[in-house]
């Protein structure tokens, strides 16, 4: 199976958006882009709401074939490690492999110095094609590189051996995930850790690096636009060259994990994709979820009720429902409206403060953020918000239509 050059993971948490997600991409096709949809949901995600992969399958099966839609799509088993693969072992065809909380763990030292033995023919001044300046590499720095990143390594090439043993091993796409760490990961370390994967017989699609900056859940990015930029461009470059240098998957690409919502780097993202004729996947996991939110509170009658009472609900259990989530949230409590405040608020208000429009007075990064991680007390309304995700689904479906089309395809991918 081959991933197409430009991709986009839709999360959908409560599988009932399939259709209005996948006619945004539709609607990139007429704009002359070809984006391929990759539906994902994370095992955290599964237990939180009490669901299983199957849903997720159907979801993507019933959407293509309500759609008519003709292009490849994927279902992806979203940081999957060696605990939890058999949960998604029969529905998917795509896994996201996380190995950040091996890195650091110190792989074998005969293994280490073997990987420094490899490498001997980058000591040196190298030069990057495309970079800049030449990058000194010593036996010093790639023998830290081994001791860090190695046995993390080990274990994406275990887990996917064990994947390809259990389904053909052309039947799924790899993705490597090491976003969810505490140190961003250097171009010249992707650049080691790229073969470190072509060595172990990984055929990784797409890799997620932690870049430098904040990646905050469904608000724009928080950092050094500057120091990404720069970033971002060098490891396009790294993954070009490595493709041939290290024999990997001609359409190898980054991957950009809580992607959604960081539209100040979406453009100079852009640049550089169309520069280097590069690839991208950008995973929006949960901005679907809170445009449902949103059509609910547009909606009006009970479904701005529902609205209200899932941010009653969750205000209370402010502890519970951000520390899982500490890495990538970052909620001002104290700027938090009242329980109280928002039961007064009409269907404008409530849709303002949580759309992120950055240029509406009304919109509150923190209200937004809490919503995000408040999926758990919709769940917990059972088949009252169910039933209001059907009863508005016209309402809803646009936002969530408008809101990938618009917000994030079009400035990542359409000239």
């Amino acid at each position: 199976m081959k991933l197409g050059k430009y991709s986009l993971g839709i999360g959908d948490r409560f599988a009932h958006q399939g259709e209005a997600q996948l006619a945004a991409i539709m609607q990139a096709k007429k704009s002359g882009i070809e984006v391929t949809p990759v539906w994902n949901k994370s095992f955290r995600e599964h237990t939180t709401i009490k669901s299983e992969p199957i849903s997720t399958r159907k979801e993507a099966d019933s959407a293509v074939k309500a759609l008519n839609f003709k292009g490849s799509y994927f279902v992806d088993a979203d940081h999957v490690g060696m605990s939890n693969i058999d949960f998604f072992i029969d529905t998917s065809d795509f896994f996201t492999l996380d190995v950040a909380d091996f890195i650091g763990r110190s792989a074998d030292a005969g293994d280490i110095q073997t990987f420094v033995n490899q490498h001997q023919s980058f000591v040196g001044q190298f030069e990057l094609p495309g970079w800049e300046q030449k990058i000194e590499i010593t036996n010093a720095a790639i023998r830290r590189i081994a001791t860090k990143f190695l046995y993390a390594i080990k274990e994406a090439a275990k887990l996917y051996r064990y994947i390809a043993n259990s389904k053909h091993n052309d039947s799924f796409i790899v993705e490597v995930s090491m976003d969810e760490t505490d140190e961003p990961q250097s171009p010249l370390e992707m650049m080691f850790i790229l073969s470190a994967l072509a060595k172990e017989g990984v055929p990784v699609q797409t890799i997620a690096p932690k870049f430098t900056g904040r990646f905050n859940k469904g608000v724009d990015y928080v950092g050094d636009l500057a120091q990404f930029t720069k970033e971002f461009e060098q490891d396009v470059l790294v993954v070009k060259w490595a493709i041939n240098e290290f024999g990997l998957p001609a359409n190898l690409k980054l991957s950009v994990h809580s992607g959604s919502d960081k539209f100040s780097i979406y453009q100079p993202m852009h640049q550089i994709l169309k520069k280097y004729n590069a690839g991208l996947h950008l995973k929006t996991a949960g901005t679907t979820w809170l445009e449902e939110v949103i059509g609910l509170a547009e909606a009006g009658g009970d479904g701005l009720n529902v609205a209200k009472q899932i941010y009653k609900n969750a205000y209370g259990r402010f502890d519970e429902l951000c520390t899982p989530y500490a890495t990538v949230i970052d909620v001002k409590k104290k700027e938090l409206p009242t329980p109280k405040a928002v039961e007064a608020w009409d269907s404008e208000t409530y849709a303002n403060t949580l759309r992120h429009d950055p240029n509406n007075p009304l919109y509150n990064l923190q209200f937004r953020q809490m919503i995000h991680v408040a999926y758990k007390a919709a769940a917990e309304l059972g088949d009252r918000y169910l039933s209001a995700l059907t009863k508005y689904r016209d309402i809803i479906a646009m936002n969530v239509t408008t809101n990938i089309f618009e917000r994030h395809i079009k400035p990542l991918y359409v000239d």
